[in-house]
């Protein structure tokens, strides 16, 4: 293997170059029988764990290609917030790393056309991915490619999101700061309506940080934004009933980018598993339209008038790996009367549902936030 300073002959100066420019050094390095490396991300704080990533992909092979997020594709991925640095700044800092021999600064969320163009031997991610979470469109550019695929452990407590959560919480200075929500929803998003209007009438010490759909068209979508949040909608992908593994991903990528103490599921219709769920675990709730443990699962307005029940209700719980089966933190109860329809106690519910959720969030902020 040749070291990256006698590989960064072919790169522009600093390592920064076009894609033309790195497809060009890509078939020099070929016609040489080197091996190219590919890794790409936002790379928005580079920090130690970047740094060793780095090292142990250009180890596997005679040089290293890093792929940089523009600036609007960091801000579509993580949120209005990011990125901390610019993507001139980004990319300097990279190509001055001793692992990598070129950086290439691409738009678009995926890098697809990068690896299209570049055909690298070697594709390297960090172990917070798997295969199959890997998006589904660069998996099939890479075995398009022939290339191997290569996922490196993590270093243990270095990761952007925990930079980033240290220095808002070192900006807080000692005072109180607010719990940041993350809210899931599939459907109308009234549950978080809900919190947001128990957070502007000061009834509730949060704010609503990421707010995030399975569903492209859901009206959770215009009430995010009438009430001045930035909405996404994250492609569940083939299954019906919960997410694939890179929608998985994505979504927890993005709670955490956003910083998220608390997430909310609101009316989200899909179960959540590992890794989602154990990227927050005891810190995930949802709201169920039934007392639990009665009338688990789907329609559980319906199961109850069906079912000849006299009370019914509604209950905010952990998430866990169940259906409807986490610890209970709060409950609301509901009559139900001899003339109620499915639809008549649903809506009676969900006035209630509307004012337990936030009562719920804040009985457990204290303990989220560690006081």
């Amino acid at each position: 293997m040749t070291n990256a300073s006698e590989s960064a002959q072919f790169c522009t100066v600093g390592g920064v170059m076009t894609l033309d420019q790195a497809v060009e050094w890509r078939e020099q390095l070929r016609a040489a029988g080197k091996r190219l490396v590919f890794t790409n991300g936002c790379f928005d704080l580079v920090h130690a764990g970047h740094v060793r990533y780095l090292q142990q992909a250009r180890d596997l092979g005679d040089a290293l290609v890093v792929a940089l997020n523009d600036d609007a594709s960091v801000r579509e991925l993580k949120g209005a917030g990011r990125p901390l640095n610019d993507q001139d700044d980004r990319a300097e800092v990279m190509a001055a790393l001793r692992a990598v021999d070129g950086v290439v600064v691409f738009s678009g969320q995926r890098a697809t056309s990068v690896i299209d163009a570049l055909q690298p031997d070697v594709y390297a991610k960090g172990g917070d991915y798997t295969v199959d979470s890997l998006n589904p469109e660069e998996r099939a550019a890479l075995e398009n490619a022939g290339a191997e695929i290569q996922i490196l452990s993590l270093v243990p407590g270095r990761s952007t999101s925990s930079t980033v959560k240290k220095m808002r919480d070192s900006e807080s200075n000692g005072a109180k700061r607010k719990l940041r929500i993350g809210v899931l929803a599939s459907g109308s998003g009234s549950n978080m309506q809900a919190i947001h209007d128990a957070i502007v009438a000061g009834e509730l010490d949060a704010e609503i940080v990421a707010v995030i759909s399975d569903v492209k068209d859901a009206r959770v979508h215009q009430r995010a934004k009438d009430a001045g949040y930035e909405s996404v909608y994250v492609d569940p992908g083939p299954y019906k009933t919960k997410l694939g593994e890179a929608a998985q991903k994505e979504i927890a990528d993005r709670l955490k980018a956003a910083g998220v103490d608390l997430v909310c599921l609101a009316g989200f219709m899909r179960m959540v598993k590992p890794p989602l769920l154990d990227a927050f675990e005891g810190r995930m709730v949802n709201i169920h339209p039934s007392l639990l443990p009665a009338f688990k699962g789907l329609h559980a307005w319906k199961q109850a008038v069906e079912a000849g029940a006299t009370e019914s209700g509604c209950t905010v719980h952990y998430v866990d790996a169940g259906m409807d089966t986490g610890s209970i933190i709060d409950q609301e109860s509901v009559p139900v009367l001899a003339d109620d329809t499915a639809e008549s106690l649903h809506a009676r519910i969900q006035e209630k549902e509307h004012i337990l959720y936030p009562r719920a969030i804040r009985s457990i902020a204290d303990k989220l936030l560690g006081e």
